[in-house]
């Protein structure tokens, strides 16, 4: 059965650079490296299909907004008939440092409102995270404004390493599991 890789994230331009976006930016490299276009519009989002590592993939990019996520990853997962332990879902995290990236197999959805959605939509906590560490979070900034921010300028290099990462680790991931 296929694959269903998705990064979390708020649609919309003002969004796009966000902290709270790298899921999406996760996507991104990864459908340059694998030539998959994402325009295709379903799934309360946009998607593209192709292959990783030889598998059958589709890469999801949910077009609710983060707090509804799920809704569009169990739309594809239904229509796919993809099994929970076929499905990779990439998103933020303030409590691992910048730049750190964490692949688990399961686990809960910690303060992460898309996470939380997707396990709810779901209905399970079996499938594949991968995590970008955005934090922390500075003292006196408020989490919402903190997420909702641009990745600064002297953080996008090593950023940009830790999506790199994050997609080889999909890559791998994929592989390993043939």
């Amino acid at each position: 059965s296929m694959w269903l890789i998705v990064g979390l994230g708020n649609p919309g331009s003002k969004y796009i650079f966000n902290r709270h976006n790298c899921g999406f930016m996760v996507l991104e490299v990864l459908a340059q490296r694998s030539g998959i276009d994402m325009r295709k519009k379903k799934f309360s989002g946009e998607y593209g299909k192709g292959k990783i590592a030889g598998e059958e993939v589709i890469l999801l990019r949910p077009g609710t907004y983060m707090n509804c996520s799920g809704q569009s990853v169990r739309e594809a997962a239904a229509f796919y008939k993809v099994p929970a332990e076929r499905i990779i879902v990439v998103y933020d995290d303030i409590d691992l440092a910048l730049g750190t990236i964490r692949v688990r197999a399961s686990g809960g959805p910690g303060t992460h409102n898309g996470m939380k959605s997707v396990v709810e939509q779901i209905g399970t906590r079996n499938f594949t995270r991968v995590r970008i560490g955005i934090g922390p979070v500075p003292e006196h900034y408020d989490l919402a404004d903190f997420v909702l921010s641009d990745i600064p300028k002297e953080d996008q290099e090593e950023m940009f390493k830790a999506f790199l990462q994050a997609a080889e680790a999909i890559e791998k991931r994929i592989e390993e599991r043939r």
